[in-house]
């Protein structure tokens, strides 16, 4: 890909991220977030906190080449939740939510 094709391409997504995110905001803005909205955020969060420190390459370098950890573990959330063996609910937001996060997902 040319440079000029690659800038008018992130110009285009600088572009329609306003828009969008204010878009998005202002449809879901009014919705009520429950106790178990929480629980579910913190247990995603839980997942993130996860992948950093047992997958993500460079978290496991920084770890290993004694980094900095306060530095390294910056980006992890502040709060988080576990739960062992989670399930979902048939047919909840939660379960649309996990069936969007699977590899191999055309999204052409």
């Amino acid at each position: 890909m040319s440079f000029e094709k690659n800038l008018d391409f992130w110009k285009a997504v600088g572009e329609t991220f306003l828009p969008t995110y204010s878009e998005l905001i202002a449809r879901n803005k009014d919705k009520p977030f429950t106790e178990q909205n929480k629980e579910w955020q913190l247990l995603r969060r839980g997942r993130y906190v996860e992948f950093n420190l047992v997958y993500d390459k460079g978290t496991k370098f920084g770890l290993e080449t004694n980094g900095r950890v306060e530095s390294i573990l910056m980006s992890l959330p502040k709060l988080a939740g576990w739960e062992y063996d989670f399930k979902v609910e048939n047919g909840s937001e939660e379960e649309k939510t996990l069936s969007l996060l699977k590899k191999g997902l055309d999204w052409t």
